[in-house]
C-alpha cells in the first residue's frame, strides 16, 4: 500500500483528533491541554519526545533504521495555536471556550503532523535518515517557531536539519484537495504600528477647549493609506490594516488619548524598513501640526517566508507524482499573509504549500482563514498527512543517495 492508501485508513481517527482540538482552542504560547491531546496521539510510537521549557512546544524525532551513522534529516512542522475570534459555524464541534476558535485551520495542522508521525513510524526500518516533527505554538503573532529555533529544534536529532517542510490549510481561495505553492517570495513580511495619540480631554460641547485626539487618529488612519500609495513602489507593495482603534467612554467625552493598531506588509527588507520610518514619521507629524503628541512604536514581527527554489520544485512533483497532476495548482502571485515558518526557511532549505479546505464548494466566495464563519474539510487531513509523510521519505533517500556518492567519490 501506498503511503496515500494508509493515511486514507488513519483518515477517521484523525478527523476525530481534529475535532478535539477545534472544541477546545488555545492562544499564544502556553497550550497545555493542546500538549496533552498531541502526547496522548503520539503515545506508543517509536519516538523521542521533548517539551519545551519557554512555550507548550513539542518536539518528536523519529530515528530511521535504515540510517547510518550522520544519516540526513528532514523536519516537519504543524502550528497548534488557534485565535482570540468567536466561533459563528454552527458546527457540531463548534469551539467550547469563550472568544477563541481555530480560525485558521491549526487544528487540521495538528492532526495532520500526528497523522505523519503514524505513518513514517510504521515505515521507520526503511527510513535513510531522521525526521523531526516540530509541533509549535504561537504561529499568530507569538513568533512560536522563533522560540523553538532558539531552544534547539532545528538540531533536536543531534545534528542539524537538512530540509524542512510545513503545510497551511485554506477555508477559501483554493479548491477542495488542491495543493498551491510557488517559488521565490511566498509570503510577506509583517510589522505591528502601535500608536497613541496623546490630547487633552474635556467636555464634548467645548471641544475648542479641549485637544482631542480622535479626529487627529482618524486622519493618521486615512494617511496611512495614502502613504502606502503615494510612498512607495507599486512593484514593491506594502499593505497597511489598521485592525484596533480605541478611544474615549461616553459620547460627550473628549478623552485624553487615542489608541489604534495596525498591521503592516512587505516583502523585501528595503520596503519594510522604509515602512517602519515613513509611518513613524507620518503619525508624528499629524499629531504636531493640531498641537497633540504621538508615541508610535514600529515592531518588526516574521520576516518574508520564501520556499527555495530547488526544494518547491520538488515539493509540487512529489503532490504530482503522489496525487496527480490535478492537484498541484502553481500560484501566480505571492500572499500578503505572513508565517513564522519564515525562522526555519530562514535557516533550512525548505517549502512551504497551502491545501485548500473549503467546504462550501465556493471557494471564491467562502469566509476566509480568520473569520468566525471559517470552516474546514477535515477529509483533507489525511492527504496532508500523507504530503508530510511522502516529502520527508523522498527527500530522505535523495539526501541519502547524494551522501552516499559524496563518500565513493572521496
Amino acid at each position: 500500500m501506498t503511503l496515500r492508501d494508509d493515511a486514507r485508513e488513519l483518515q477517521g481517527e484523525l478527523a476525530v483528533l481534529r475535532r478535539a482540538l477545534h472544541q477546545e482552542p488555545e492562544i499564544g504560547l502556553h497550550l497545555p491541554r493542546t500538549q496533552e491531546k498531541v502526547l496522548a496521539a503520539l503515545d506508543g510510537l517509536p519516538l523521542e519526545i521533548s517539551t519545551g521549557t519557554s512555550l507548550s512546544s513539542l518536539t518528536a524525532v523519529l530515528r530511521g533504521g535504515g540510517a547510518e551513522p550522520g544519516c540526513p534529516v528532514v523536519l516537519l512542522r504543524g502550528d497548534m495555536d488557534g485565535l482570540p475570534v468567536t466561533e459563528r459555524t454552527g458546527a457540531e464541534f463548534t469551539s467550547r471556550i469563550d472568544g477563541a476558535m481555530h480560525a485558521c485551520g491549526h487544528d487540521l495542522h495538528t492532526a495532520g503532523l500526528v497523522g505523519a508521525a503514524r505513518l513514517l513510524a510504521d515505515r521507520r526500518e526503511s527510513l535513510a535518515g531522521d525526521v523531526v516533527f516540530m509541533f509549535q505554538p504561537g504561529e499568530e503573532g507569538w513568533d512560536g517557531a522563533g522560540h523553538m529555533v532558539e531552544e534547539g529544534v532545528l538540531a533536536a536529532a543531534g545534528r542539524p536539519v537538512d530540509a524542512a517542510y510545513g503545510l497551511h490549510v485554506s477555508s477559501s481561495s483554493y479548491p477542495t484537495g488542491v495543493f498551491t505553492s510557488r517559488p521565490g517570495t511566498l509570503m510577506a513580511a509583517s510589522a505591528g504600528l502601535h500608536v497613541r495619540v496623546v490630547g487633552a480631554g474635556g467636555h464634548g460641547s467645548r471641544p475648542h477647549a479641549a485637544l482631542d485626539p480622535v479626529p487627529v487618529a482618524c486622519e493618521m488612519v486615512t494617511a496611512l493609506q495614502t502613504m502606502v500609495t503615494r510612498r512607495f513602489d507599486v512593484f514593491d507593495p506594502v499593505v497597511v490594516t489598521v485592525g484596533t482603534f480605541h478611544a474615549g467612554t461616553r459620547r460627550n467625552i473628549i478623552p485624553d488619548d487615542a489608541v489604534f493598531e495596525a498591521t503592516v506588509r512587505t516583502f523585501t527588507p528595503a520596503a519594510a524598513q522604509r515602512a517602519a520610518e515613513v509611518a513613524v514619521r507620518l503619525c508624528e507629524d499629524i499629531a504636531a501640526a493640531h498641537g497633540l503628541t504621538a508615541e508610535v512604536d514600529f515592531v518588526p514581527e516574521y520576516p518574508v517566508t520564501v520556499n527555495h527554489v530547488a526544494e518547491h520544485d520538488f515539493l509540487a512533483d512529489t503532490v504530482r507524482e503522489a496525487f496527480g497532476e490535478e492537484r498541484f495548482a502553481p500560484l501566480t502571485d505571492p500572499i500578503t499573509g505572513s508565517e513564522d515558518f519564515s525562522r526555519v526557511l530562514d535557516r533550512v532549505p525548505g517549502a512551504f504549500v497551502f491545501l485548500g479546505a473549503d467546504v462550501t464548494g465556493d471557494p471564491e466566495t467562502a469566509p476566509g482563514n480568520h473569520s468566525p464563519l471559517a470552516a474546514f474539510d477535515d477529509s483533507v487531513v489525511s492527504d496532508g498527512s500523507a504530503l508530510l509523510a511522502e516529502l520527508a521519505v523522498r527527500r530522505l533517500d535523495r539526501l541519502d543517495g547524494v551522501d552516499r556518492l559524496a563518500k565513493e567519490a572521496a
